[in-house]
């Protein structure tokens, strides 16, 4: 009776969301949790780092190992730079790219005998044990950012339109405390609908009924200042998490620049100085890569004094590491190993004095 599934998920928010929303939907078609011997098993994988990839293929290695008789279905963002690159290791049975990654439910309901109704389990999900719930807004990115792989592993950029994400809200089974919203980048949400971040926020605010809504990720693109001016108009509303994961990647506009990213380190740090402004009690954190090629000790001191005069509070600190694919690949004068380790480290610190004096 092929009616039972397991999934796991590598990777961001967004990968998360679309694992949420992929359980759901075979639970809705008649599928049930299965860890003990299951049907099928969903991989999301993610091809973020040449490391993301190692661990999907020892995922499906482990995973084939464990259930010998079961049906491995891969998809995400490796599936799909395999597939196009003809290089899909073996264990997996099915293989499915990002643009046809939610035809999945009704493609394992047609391999599936559903002739039995579903007993209405739940998942086990670490968000969703908390009320907490990841909403994809947003898909793909036309930035081509040097050091990142996902814009040739995802879609051009589109948008969910603000009824479909309320539909999704509203029809959730568990209780919700906490709708977080997740986007590859949130400067296109909208873009092609016609609507904006502050519309959505408005619309979850008045037509559900979450206790808090959040962002997972706000782009440094999305600080606009129609944005501004929302959030000033809110900062007293009690149902909006003041929490904004900014990822800037560098303080140098030169790397900046290396990076494809084109905004200057100044117009970042009045637009991360207007939120503070707004709320000096909002938490902003950012993450940013240490030892991209070209990165001299002038271009890493600019970052360190970005990061110690901007309200930025909490660092998630990257050493740059070359992902095949990608401009930066090619890029000459890599920092060392060595010298990576000591700016991160130094990074880090930075973050932990800050973070002290905010608590």
């Amino acid at each position: 009776m092929e009616n039972t599934f397991m999934s796991f998920t590598f990777g961001c928010r967004v990968n998360e969301a679309e694992k949420q929303r992929m359980d759901q939907e075979l639970l809705d078609a008649g599928f049930s949790w299965n860890e003990t011997f299951p049907d099928f098993y969903l991989i999301n994988s993610c091809a973020i780092t040449g490391k993301a990839e190692r661990e999907v293929r020892q995922h499906i290695y482990q995973i084939r190992k464990k259930y010998p008789k079961t049906k491995i279905v891969v998809t995400g963002c490796s599936a799909t730079l395999w597939l196009k690159n003809k290089t899909v290791p073996a264990g997996a049975d099915l293989w499915i790219d990002n643009t046809d990654k939610f035809s999945i439910p009704s493609r394992l309901t047609e391999l599936a005998d559903l002739s039995t109704i579903s007993k209405g389990e739940t998942v086990p999900d670490k968000f969703l044990k908390t009320g907490r719930v990841m909403i994809k807004i947003q898909d793909g990115c036309n930035r081509f950012c040097s050091y990142c792989i996902v814009p040739y592993t995802r879609s051009r950029a589109t948008s969910r339109t603000i009824r479909e994400i309320i539909d999704e809200i509203q029809h959730i089974k568990t209780p919700i405390r906490e709708i977080i919203l997740t986007a590859i980048n949130t400067e296109y949400f909208g873009l092609d609908t016609g609507e904006t971040l502050s519309d959505l926020v408005n619309a979850i605010l008045t037509q559900t009924k979450t206790d808090r809504v959040s962002f997972g990720s706000i782009h440094p693109w999305s600080i606009t200042n129609e944005f501004l001016s929302w959030y000033k108009m809110n900062k007293d509303n009690p149902r909006f998490v003041h929490f904004f994961h900014i990822p800037i990647q560098s303080g140098s506009t030169k790397i900046l620049e290396a990076m494809h990213r084109p905004y200057k380190k100044e117009e970042l740090l009045k637009n991360l100085e207007a939120i503070h402004n707004i709320n000096p009690h909002a938490l902003i954190a950012t993450d940013v890569i240490v030892g991209f090629p070209g990165e001299g000790e002038r271009e890493f001191e600019e970052t360190y004094q970005f990061l110690k005069k901007s309200p930025i509070t909490k660092f998630h600190v990257f050493r740059y590491s070359p992902r095949p694919g990608t401009v930066a690949a090619t890029l000459k004068n890599e920092p060392t190993p060595q010298t990576k380790r000591e700016r991160s480290q130094k990074l880090i610190e930075l973050g932990k004095k800050k973070m002290k004096l905010t608590t």
